[in-house]
């Protein structure tokens, strides 16, 4: 029996890369003989309506193509659904980081393959984070890696994942170590540090690997600490992100927990913020809870 698979799309993702792969996206995901209804996002409060509309509609698949944004707020539609055959959430990367998707074992170069996926793939349910009363599907960032993604927001050049890389060295040079308060399953802990990063998946900002051996399906969050260090060190330590190489590093600490309770403040006394799946989730204090098998979700049968 075909399904009914609704895509929303934002168009401009990626530079308008999602707009141009829309074509060949939609023809893979109609060649396996489902029903397929588009809609392009308009803006945020748009995509956030629409998915939750296809949700309350019983479509079987909600299809989400653009970036991590909007990976986040299909995530946030399809979690925990009551019924016994939820609407299962696919992604199809189109943006300029796509995290959420490699997390997942998809090509983030590939919509295409993605949207095969889609078409052709197995329910799994997955784990995800709770934080301030929101799902977050890839990593909490609280420290200096909140800072670039506040400052990369706010930058309109470069565009794509390298103003993450001008964001980085803009901040590094005004950077100090903060002051964290941490409770990881109950047990407190106090220190400076240059940032704390509690992941579901491994990896934020366009691949870098903050959370190396996280899992979706383990039920535990990854906690990373990179201890105070000289900002030469931290610069040399960023291009090893993408590997995951620099958690050999003395400064990194690498820790699990169900439970992370993260607060604290900058040198100057102004609290921590954070940012979850890219998106400014507010200040400190937060609880990061572990949130077991809430996600169904569409992978690949050949995992």
């Amino acid at each position: 029996m075909p399904r009914r698979i609704v895509l929303v799309v934002n168009p401009t993702a990626g530079r308008g890369r999602a707009g141009r792969a829309l074509p060949g996206v939609r023809a893979r995901l109609e060649a396996s003989g489902d029903e397929v209804a588009v809609v392009p996002s308009t803006d945020y409060a748009h995509a956030r309506a629409t998915m939750a509309a296809a949700v309350a509609g019983g479509a079987d698949v909600l299809a989400v193509m653009g970036g991590d944004g909007m990976m986040h707020l299909g995530v946030n539609a399809c979690a925990d659904q009551a019924s016994a055959t939820p609407t299962l959430l696919g992604l199809v990367p189109a943006g300029s980081g796509n995290d959420l998707c490699r997390g997942v074992g998809l090509d983030p170069d590939d919509p295409v393959a993605a949207a095969g996926v889609v078409a052709d793939g197995s329910r799994r349910d997955l784990d995800l984070m709770t934080v301030a009363g929101r799902h977050v599907g890839a990593v909490l960032a609280t420290g200096f890696d909140a800072l670039v993604n506040r400052r990369a927001n706010v930058m309109a050049f470069p565009r794509g994942s390298s103003r993450y890389t001008v964001a980085a060295l803009a901040e590094l040079r005004v950077f100090s170590p903060l002051r964290y308060r941490l409770v990881l399953d109950g047990a407190p802990r106090e220190l400076e540090a240059m940032l704390v990063a509690v992941g579901n998946t491994s990896s934020y900002g366009g691949g870098m690997r903050i959370c190396p051996a996280a899992d979706p399906a383990d039920g535990w969050l990854d906690v990373t600490v990179i201890h105070p260090v000289h900002r030469a060190t931290l610069l040399r330590l960023l291009p090893q992100m993408t590997s995951g190489r620099f958690a050999r590093h003395p400064c990194v600490e690498q820790l699990r927990a169900r439970v992370v309770r993260v607060d604290g403040e900058t040198a100057d006394g102004a609290p921590l913020v954070t940012f979850g799946d890219g998106e400014q989730l507010g200040d400190v204090p937060v609880d990061a809870v572990v949130a077991p098998e809430v996600l169904p979700l569409v992978v690949s049968t050949a995992r």
